[in-house]
């Protein structure tokens, strides 16, 4: 079967792809008719130039760049990669956490600069995270391991989604009271046309003065002009690791130091990497099989 995949993507189990060839789709300029799977990393499928295609295995979890609804009409099946990113994007909103309430980009960039100038750190005083409360929007795998991650740091956890749990990693309130009640909020649900602008400038609004937003799940959840605004009055501070219009990073965040910004970064440790990749081809070769695929999506 031919695969076309829009990177090289990591770890030995790619190798193990058969007529792969590897090319980004802005380079495609005809049709390619022979292919018959495409591997990609939450990306438009151009449908057009893929006359072909049978399945589309992507490389991530989130699906929201794909029309699912159009490819399950052409009869092309979907798989994505679960699971295997939870632990690392915990870390990492674990990591923005920290840095956010502690001010640590804040304390380097002062070391960087040569301008530490006493011991007490130039009046750099952070907040502690053991009793804080620390909301977490969506209790899925992922807001399930930050909720772990966050019981050994003693914070109180609440959660909000569309149905209570039976879990006790935190307690359940309505989104809005979460936010109110909350020092830090974590966004972790999916994006859907139901959780676009999830987070808008009323409920922003609903934040506590000097709470933490982290969001490590896709850009366009929050509102980003109503979020830059409450960033630049200084009211807000927040650890950003997704952005609506990536790579493109609101050009007002870049100066504010209540503010850390990473390049969305929530998956990229090379053990989950490789991992993906490893989802990614199985599923291919079960196609070729004609064997259940691993992580299929449906409609």
């Amino acid at each position: 079967m031919k695969v076309l995949a829009t990177h090289r993507y990591p770890g030995p189990a790619f190798d193990e792809l058969g007529d792969v060839e590897v090319q980004a789709l802005a380079d495609l300029k005809s049709p390619r008719p022979e292919v018959e799977a495409l591997v990609v990393a939450n990306e438009p499928v151009p449908l057009d130039l893929l006359p072909g295609l049978r399945l589309v295995a992507n490389f991530s979890v989130g699906y929201d760049r794909i029309d699912l609804e159009e490819l399950t009409r052409r009869d092309i099946a979907v798989t994505n990669t679960p699971g295997v990113l939870s632990a690392a994007t915990a870390d990492l909103t674990l990591a923005l956490i920290l840095a956010t309430r502690r001010r640590v980009a804040e304390g380097d960039a002062l070391v960087r600069a040569g301008e530490w100038r006493s011991e007490w750190a130039n009046g750099i005083v952070a907040e502690e995270l053991t009793g804080s409360t620390l909301g977490i929007v969506g209790l899925g795998r992922i807001g399930q391991a930050v909720a772990r991650r966050a019981q050994g740091f003693e914070l109180r956890v609440l959660y909000a989604q569309r149905t209570r749990a039976e879990t006790d990693l935190g307690e359940y309130r309505e989104l809005d009271a979460l936010l109110a009640e909350s020092d830090i909020v974590s966004i972790h649900t999916p994006l859907s046309p139901e959780t676009r602008g999830l987070i808008d400038a009323r409920r922003l609004a609903l934040l506590r003065d000097g709470a933490c937003l982290v969001n490590t799940a896709r850009g366009e959840i929050v509102d980003e002009a109503a979020l830059v605004a409450e960033l630049v009055s200084g009211r807000l501070r927040a650890g950003l690791d997704v952005f609506a219009h990536e790579p493109n990073v609101p050009a007002e965040l870049l100066p504010l130091q209540n503010v850390v910004l990473t390049p969305h970064l929530g998956s990229a440790t090379r053990q989950t990497r490789e991992a993906m990749t490893r989802i990614v081809v199985d599923n291919i070769l079960a196609f070729e099989r004609g064997t259940p695929l691993l992580t299929p999506v449906t409609v």
